[in-house]
């Protein structure tokens, strides 16, 4: 509810008198920067590579958690997202440059690729004992690796170059990380305080700075010979920052689009077409046929207590593009009124993966428990 309510009121205060001071304070930097550090940045950059680093250290803890003794501790579980996440990036590109091919706006075919992980998991948490953990924690796979992909894509074909010693440095690092892990301290500063750094080093890299969230947690040991478990420690004390703190804020911040009448007729233009229809569409045929045809030739094994409906009901939820959506857009296009049509193309056909993915999945799966 406090995701959906964020949502509303960015929409309300971007198509408000209150639009142009909104973005102003966005704008507004903090921090300080000399000749060796450069920590100088605007509000909105701070909420979307600082804070969202704390979420995605959040996901990456769960799924290592499950991967360590849980739902993809098998290898056959494991690789299942991987072929989803591919399948559902893959076709909502070749939508897009179905429509696109040819024209002035065919660099944009990463735009419909990406899923925005926090906005599917709120949906899906919504749904509450719906949906079996098991499939929850396929579609937090899911999303980690289509994120990872997606910055892949920026690092490769979006990206003015990557800074190979800020790389480096950050692979140092992390090297030390992996030695705290197999020496099992477990203090959790041990690799909060490297991960830091880690993400200091990662940001100045080129690449987006929300995956050293997901490395440091890679870091963490599940548990150690004594019984305790340091990841465990770390995610108690910020799984309710983030989720009643940090996932509304950064809705808050990322939804304010202005609608205007020509970002509306840009629905109907080649540009819409591929991104609605690549979220909307793309996205749940990509995860639903890899998914299926992994299984039917062995390759993988099925979430326990989840079935191919549901698969194929998380798929289009994972249509939900917003952030990393919106973010190449800006970089695929330097004209803005593209940059607006994509943006509220984003807007639209996220909305509609969301209400249909919720509808289906409501209809497939009865409620259980209590």
């Amino acid at each position: 509810m406090l995701l959906l309510l964020a949502v509303i009121f960015s929409l309300g205060i971007a198509n408000s008198p209150l639009d142009q001071p909104f973005k102003n304070l966005l704008d507004t930097r903090l921090g300080f920067e000399n000749a060796t550090i450069h920590l100088n940045y605007s509000i909105l950059l701070w909420i979307n590579d600082g804070l969202m680093a704390i979420f995605f250290l959040l996901v990456g803890l769960e799924l290592k958690r499950e991967l360590v003794e849980g739902e993809l501790s098998s290898m056959k579980q494991a690789i299942l997202p991987v072929f989803a996440a591919s399948g559902g990036a893959i076709t909502p590109a070749l939508i897009y440059l179905f429509f696109n091919a040819g024209t002035d706006t065919a660099h944009g075919w990463g735009i419909p690729m990406a899923t925005d992980i926090a906005f599917t998991l709120a949906m899906m948490n919504v749904l509450g004992n719906r949906i079996p953990v098991s499939l929850k924690v396929f579609v937090a796979a899911l999303a980690i690796v289509d994120d990872l992909m997606a910055i892949l894509v920026i690092a490769l074909f979006y990206s003015s170059g990557l800074e190979l010693s800020y790389l480096g440095m950050a692979a140092g690092i992390y090297a030390v990380m992996l030695i705290f892990n197999r020496l099992g301290h477990k203090n959790i500063w041990w690799y909060i305080v490297p991960g830091i750094f880690l993400w200091y080093f990662i940001h100045h890299s080129g690449i987006h700075a929300t995956i050293a969230g997901v490395l440091t947690a890679m870091a963490v040991p599940v548990k150690l010979k004594d019984g305790s478990s340091p990841l465990e420690t770390i995610e108690h004390a910020i799984v309710k920052p983030v989720n009643l703190i940090i996932i509304p804020l950064f809705a808050l911040v990322n939804t304010n689009i202005r609608i205007t009448e020509e970002m509306a007729g840009g629905i109907a233009t080649p540009l819409g077409l591929g991104i609605v229809i690549g979220l909307v569409v793309g996205k749940p045929v990509g995860i639903f046929l890899l998914s299926w045809l992994s299984v039917k030739l062995n390759l993988c094994t099925k979430p326990s207590g989840a079935s191919f409906a549901q698969i194929f009901g998380v798929g289009i939820l994972a249509g939900i593009g917003f952030t990393m959506s919106i973010f190449i857009a800006i970089l695929s296009f330097d004209i803005p009124l593209l940059q607006d049509e994509a943006k509220f193309a984003i807007l639209i056909g996220s909305l509609s993966s969301a209400i249909i993915g919720y509808i289906v999945l409501r209809l497939l799966t009865p409620k259980t428990g209590s």
